[in-house]
């Protein structure tokens, strides 16, 4: 009998972070994502995450609709992820501006799944859901960064990007940019604030 596969028991270094920060190296990975612009708690941002995990479930349960997918194993669908930037006013501003935040959400997909499939979703899924058709395929680069597992609201977030910029400072390690990952261990529509957990990157190098 084959195990499902489980990214936070068998993807330890990416997903299940320690207290204080570190470096990590990541591959390249296939993403399906989507991208806006705007206040992120708004009826279209949780739209595009339905979006997202609509056609995360349709590739998921394929096999089960008699796709066949080479190499396919069963596996916990990954969680939501978004990098976030600001758009050149928000950048002059001195306070963060929610509403000129630039951002991508994505769903991380197994190594088995391929464009091909990815298109096949959205021809079925098309029909339940108006922003379906904006999602795309994304094979990101393999990148090195350094990451901290963030447990509370997002806005106190500021605390433990400062951890981030000391260990890089202490390791000689530069930030290539002001855009940074979020990886959503939690569901942050049910949970409470003081309880999200957010794994929080950012693309260094030495």
């Amino acid at each position: 009998m084959t195990l499902k596969h489980e990214y936070r028991k068998h993807e330890k270094e990416l997903y299940d972070p320690k207290g204080n920060p570190r470096r990590v190296e990541i591959p390249s990975l296939n993403y399906i994502a989507i991208n806006g612009t705007g206040n992120p708690n708004t009826e279209e941002f949780s739209s595009k995450i339905e979006s997202l995990f609509t056609l995360a479930y349709t590739l998921k349960m394929f096999p089960r609709k008699g796709v066949i997918i080479k190499d396919y194993y069963d596996y916990t669908v990954y969680p939501l992820e978004g990098v976030w930037d600001l758009s050149e006013k928000g950048r002059l501003e001195t306070t963060l501006n929610k509403d000129e935040l630039v951002y991508t959400i994505m769903i991380r997909q197994p190594f088995f799944m391929t464009e091909e499939l990815f298109n096949q979703a959205v021809e079925v899924s098309k029909h339940k859901n108006v922003n379906i058709k904006d999602v795309y395929w994304h094979l990101s680069p393999p990148t090195t960064v350094v990451q901290i597992m963030h447990i509370g609201s997002f806005d106190s977030e500021p605390l433990s990007f400062n951890k981030i910029q000391e260990y890089c400072d202490v390791n000689g390690l530069k930030r290539i940019s002001h855009i940074h990952r979020e990886i959503y261990l939690s569901d942050f529509r049910k949970t409470k604030q003081e309880s999200l957990k957010t794994i929080l990157q950012v693309e260094v190098t030495f």
